[in-house]
C-alpha cells in the first residue's frame, strides 16, 4: 500500500482516482488517510481489537482534513486512539455506540463540521439556513436513529403547511421572514437526504430513511416573462428611474436580464473581472467555479455608464460599511419594480430562466444556450472565452437585441434615453 509521512503537503499533494483510495502514514502504523474521488481527504486510523493478527480490524474516522484537523492534530488522536486499542479498548465500537444515540440536533452540527467541505461558502449558507429554520425546531430533539420514513412525511407536510414560518429580527436592521411552502419543504427534505447519507457513512444510523418519500413537485423554474411582459417591466425601470430609484439596483436588474447571470455574480462584480476589449465578464468564481460570460451591446452599455468608485474594487459596493462588502438593497428596490410591472409572481432568478426563453424562441442550440448560462462544465466554458466572434456571441446578441427591444421599445438607447 502507498504510504508517506502525512503532512500538509503531502495531504494537499495526494491524488484524486476514481474510487476511494488510502495514504498511510509511514511513521505511525495505522494512521492514514482516505481521498475520496470527489476529492474529500478524510484522517483515520486502523487497528486490531486484543492485537495481534486474528483480532477483528477496526477502523475509526478521525475527521476531515482542514475542518478543523490538521496533520499533526490528527496524528496526535491517532496515538491516543492506538494506545486505547492496545489496552484491549475499542474506540471505533464505542465511537458508534455514543452515535447511535446522537440527537438529530447534534447530526445536523455534525454535518456542518465535517460533512460540508466540498461545498461553496453560498450553498453552506443555505443549508445552515434550512437546518436552523426548518430541521431543527421540528426534528432536532428526536434521536436520528429513531426516526422513520412517516417522521420525514411528517416534515415534509409540517413545513409545507407553514409550521415553522418565522419573522424574527437579525440585527439592527435585518430581519428574516421564513414562510414554508411546498417548494421549500421539498428542498429542505431533499438537504435531510444528504445529511442522512452522510449519517449512514459514519454509522449514525443504519439506513438512509429520507430515501423513498415522495416530495412535491419543485416547479420554482418555470416561470418566464413573456415579450410584453419584459415590455411592461421596461416601463416599470423606466418610471422608477425617472422618480429616484437607486441607480445600482436599476443597473443590476438590468444586467441579469441582459446577461442571464445569477443575482449573485453581478452582485459581487469586481471591475478587474470586467473585459471591456473583449466584451466578457471573465468570473473568477460562481456557483459552477470560474466562468466567462459574453456581454452583448446591451450589457455593456449599462456597464460603460456605471461610475466607478474609487474606494472599492466591487463594481457595486455597499454604501457604507467594509469596502468589501456588496451592495445589498437589491430585494427591497425588485418588490418595486415588480409590483409597478404587475408581475407579483417573478423572482429575480425568473429573469435568467426569461434570458435563456428568449435564446431557445430564436433558434439558438441548447449547447449554447448551457454554454451562456454556465450550465456546462467550467472548464469547457471557459474555451469560448477567448473568442470575439463566435456563436455564443451570436447567440447572446440576438438574445440582447430581442430583450432590449421588449424592455425599452424598438426606438430606444439601452439604458432608456431615445435613439
Amino acid at each position: 500500500m502507498p504510504s508517506a509521512k502525512l503532512t500538509k503537503r503531502t495531504v494537499d499533494a495526494a491524488l484524486v482516482g476514481d474510487r476511494d483510495w488510502f495514504l498511510w502514514d509511514s511513521e505511525l502504523a495505522g494512521f492514514g488517510l482516505k481521498i475520496s474521488p470527489a476529492g474529500r481527504r478524510t484522517y483515520v486510523c486502523q487497528y486490531r481489537i486484543g492485537g495481534g493478527r486474528r483480532g477483528a480490524t477496526k477502523r475509526f474516522t478521525i475527521g476531515v482534513h482542514g475542518s478543523p484537523w490538521t496533520a499533526d492534530q490528527a496524528r496526535a488522536e491517532a496515538k491516543r486512539i492506538l494506545g486505547a486499542a492496545a489496552r484491549g479498548e475499542d474506540p471505533a465500537g464505542q465511537k458508534q455506540l455514543e452515535r447511535r444515540a446522537m440527537t438529530v440536533n447534534e447530526l445536523c452540527d455534525l454535518y456542518l463540521a465535517e460533512g460540508c467541505a466540498m461545498k461553496k461558502p453560498s450553498t453552506l449558507a443555505t443549508d445552515r439556513g434550512r437546518i436552523e429554520r426548518h430541521i431543527k425546531p421540528l426534528l432536532g430533539r428526536k434521536k436520528a436513529a429513531d426516526l422513520n420514513r412517516a417522521d420525514i412525511r411528517r416534515f415534509l407536510q409540517d413545513v409545507a403547511s407553514g409550521r415553522t414560518a418565522v419573522d424574527v429580527r437579525t440585527g439592527k436592521r435585518g430581519r428574516a421572514i421564513v414562510t414554508g411552502g411546498k417548494g421549500t419543504a421539498t428542498r429542505t427534505v431533499g438537504l435531510l437526504g444528504g445529511i442522512f447519507a452522510y449519517a449512514v457513512e459514519r454509522g449514525v444510523v443504519p439506513e438512509n430513511i429520507v430515501r423513498g418519500v415522495k416530495r412535491f413537485s419543485d416547479r420554482k423554474s418555470e416561470r418566464f416573462l413573456s415579450e410584453k411582459e419584459l415590455s411592461d417591466l421596461g416601463r416599470a425601470l423606466r418610471d422608477l428611474d425617472r422618480e429616484g430609484l437607486n441607480p445600482e439596483a436599476s443597473a443590476i436588474i438590468k444586467l441579469l436580464v441582459f446577461t442571464g447571470a445569477r443575482k449573485g455574480e453581478v452582485e459581487r462584480l469586481h471591475w478587474d473581472e470586467i473585459d471591456f476589449d473583449a466584451g466578457l465578464l471573465r468570473l473568477k468564481d460562481s456557483k459552477t467555479g470560474q466562468k466567462a460570460i459574453v456581454l452583448n451591446p446591451p450589457a455593456l452599455e449599462v456597464l460603460t455608464s456605471l461610475h466607478r468608485d474609487a474606494r472599492s474594487a466591487l463594481v457595486f459596493p455597499a454604501s457604507r460599511g467594509a469596502a468589501s462588502a456588496h451592495f445589498q438593497g437589491l430585494s427591497k428596490a425588485w418588490q418595486r419594480v415588480r409590483k409597478r410591472a404587475g408581475l407579483s409572481d417573478v423572482r429575480l432568478h425568473d429573469l435568467r430562466h426569461s434570458f435563456a426563453s428568449v435564446a431557445v424562441s430564436g433558434g439558438s442550440s441548447l449547447p449554447i444556450i448551457g454554454a451562456l448560462l454556465g450550465h456546462v462544465n467550467a472548464a469547457t466554458t471557459q474555451r469560448y472565452a477567448h473568442l470575439s466572434d463566435s456563436p455564443m456571441r451570436a447567440a447572446s446578441n440576438h438574445v440582447g437585441s430581442r430583450i432590449a427591444s421588449a424592455l425599452y421599445g424598438s426606438n430606444r438607447h439601452p439604458l432608456g434615453k431615445k435613439g
